[in-house]
């Protein structure tokens, strides 16, 4: 649900991550209250999926191939698109395993893509953004592993700690310009990345033991607090890492 004032009629906005999961969520709701939508992933055949999705619901989105990872890429993505005013930072990846048989191919691909790809995506969208003058909205998606640890998942957890650091630092940054930066920080959700894990009943079982409010947060949970970001009643928010946790981390 959009906030009084929140409508994005007007308002184009870019998503990395868009094909699945908490991206496409994210591309759905910003679509729904209004923004005309830049899909953002590597992956044609899913963002032509999502993209026919919005059209279906009366909405306008565009598609755009590109590997975060890659500069050139990310910043042909962002200059195709055209005028940007919002910018949702979806993509990313986790890969488990004890610290002390973990790979360190597995260490690099999460930096590469969780905080690199995150990184290129607001370097680019925020430069337009501060030639421009007009301000604008930016949510990085984070996790609860950005603020609490979790064995078997060190890699993970330094990126999403990453992730909140560049939050509050492009906050300070760009405030002044009008541009506002924000983290939406979800428990573990439903999605074809957590598919697998919740799919173990012990794990599945630890996970419910550690969320007060003993549901999982959705993707239209997460996708409603991505959009409040994004919407004009959040103009006094920046530098929040909004979580989406069910009370995992208020205790």
């Amino acid at each position: 649900m959009i906030p009084p004032g929140g409508g994005l009629d007007g308002r184009h906005a870019l998503v990395t991550g868009a094909g699945r999961g908490l991206g496409r969520g994210a591309a759905l709701a910003l679509a729904a209250a209004g923004a005309a939508v830049t899909l953002v992933a590597r992956s044609r055949d899913e963002l032509d999926a999502v993209a026919e999705a919005i059209a279906a619901a009366g909405g306008s989105a565009r598609v755009q191939v590109a590997d975060v990872r890659d500069e050139q890429e990310v910043e042909r993505a962002v200059a195709a698109a055209g005028p940007v005013s919002i910018l949702v930072t979806a993509a990313g990846l986790n890969r488990t395993g004890p610290t002390a048989e973990y790979a360190l191919s597995d260490w690099e691909l999460l930096y590469e893509v969780n905080v690199r790809g995150t990184f290129l995506a607001c370097r680019a969208v925020g430069r337009r953004l501060l030639e421009r003058g007009t301000g604008g909205r930016i949510v990085l998606l984070s996790s609860q592993m950005g603020v609490v640890g979790y064995p078997g998942r060190a890699a993970y957890c330094a990126t999403k700690h990453a992730v909140n650091g560049l939050t509050r630092a492009l906050a300070v940054e760009w405030a002044s310009h009008g541009i506002t930066v924000n983290a939406v920080a979800p428990t573990f959700v439903r999605t074809p990345m957590t598919e697998s894990m919740l799919a173990e009943p012990d794990f599945a079982a630890e996970v419910g033991r550690r969320i007060p409010s003993g549901r999982l947060a959705t993707v239209d949970d997460v996708a409603a607090a991505v959009a409040y970001l994004a919407s004009d009643g959040a103009r006094a928010v920046t530098g929040h890492v909004l979580a989406v946790d069910g009370g995992w981390t208020a205790w």
